[in-house]
C-alpha cells in the first residue's frame, strides 16, 4: 500500500502541474477573443481561425483539467444524501462510482475517440469553414484528456482505499486556504479585541458553519 500511495502522490503532483499550466490557456483565450473583437470593429476584418482557436483552447481547458478538478474534489456533487453519511460510507460510494461508472465511461470514450483522431490526422482533415484550422489537434485532445482523467481516477481510488485502512486522512475533505485579505481582516479584528467575530470569519473561511 505504501508503494501505491507513493504512486498516487506522484500522479497528484503531475496533475497539479498540468492544472497550473493549463490555467494560462484561459488568459490566452481571453486575449484572443478581445483581439478578435478589436480587429473586427476597428478594421472590419475577421477570420474563422480566430474563432476556432478559441474553441480549441476551451476544449483543452475542459478536457485537460478534468483530472485536476477530480483531484481537488471540485466536480459537481449531489450532497443531499451523501452529506449526511459518514466519511467511510462516502469513500465506499466513491470507490463504487469510480469503478463502475467513471472508469468504464472514460475508457470507452478514450477508445472510441482514438480512431477519430487517427482518421483526421491521416486525411489531413481541415475545418469546413473558410480560413478554418486543421482538425486533428482538436481530435487528439479527447483521448489525452480522458487518459489524464483515468490516471487521476486511479490515484483517487488508492487514496480512498488507504483511508478505509486508516492510513491517511479523508481525501474528500476540501482544504480551503485563506486569502491574504482574510488573514489581514482576522488579524485586525484580533488586535481590536473582536475575537468572537474573528473566530466566526475563520470558521466561514474553512467551510465550517459558524457556531451560534
Amino acid at each position: 500500500m505504501n508503494a501505491l500511495l507513493a504512486l498516487s502522490r506522484l500522479v497528484d503532483r503531475v496533475t497539479e502541474r498540468i492544472g497550473h499550466t493549463i490555467y494560462w490557456l484561459v488568459l490566452a483565450a481571453v486575449l484572443i477573443s478581445a483581439a478578435n473583437a478589436v480587429v473586427r470593429k476597428a478594421f472590419n476584418y475577421s477570420s474563422n481561425s480566430f474563432l476556432e482557436i478559441q474553441w480549441y483552447l476551451f476544449s483543452a481547458i475542459f478536457l485537460f483539467l478534468a483530472g485536476y478538478t477530480l483531484k481537488n474534489n471540485e466536480h459537481v456533487r449531489i450532497d443531499i444524501v451523501t452529506g449526511r453519511l459518514s466519511a467511510r460510507t462516502r469513500a465506499m460510494i466513491d470507490i463504487f462510482g469510480t469503478l463502475f461508472f467513471l472508469l468504464p465511461m472514460a475508457f470507452l470514450i478514450m477508445q472510441l475517440s482514438w480512431p477519430v483522431f487517427v482518421d483526421a490526422y491521416v486525411r489531413h482533415e481541415v475545418s469546413t469553414n473558410a480560413g478554418g484550422l486543421i482538425i486533428w489537434p482538436a481530435r487528439i485532445m479527447v483521448p489525452i484528456g480522458f487518459f489524464l482523467l483515468i490516471v487521476q481516477a486511479f490515484s483517487e481510488l488508492i487514496k480512498r482505499v488507504a483511508f478505509l485502512k486508516g492510513l491517511i486522512p479523508d481525501p474528500s475533505e476540501k482544504v480551503v486556504e485563506k486569502t491574504a485579505e482574510e488573514q489581514l481582516a482576522e488579524e485586525i479584528l484580533r488586535s481590536r479585541g473582536d475575537l468572537a467575530v474573528a473566530s466566526e470569519i475563520e470558521q466561514i473561511g474553512t467551510g465550517k458553519e459558524p457556531k451560534s
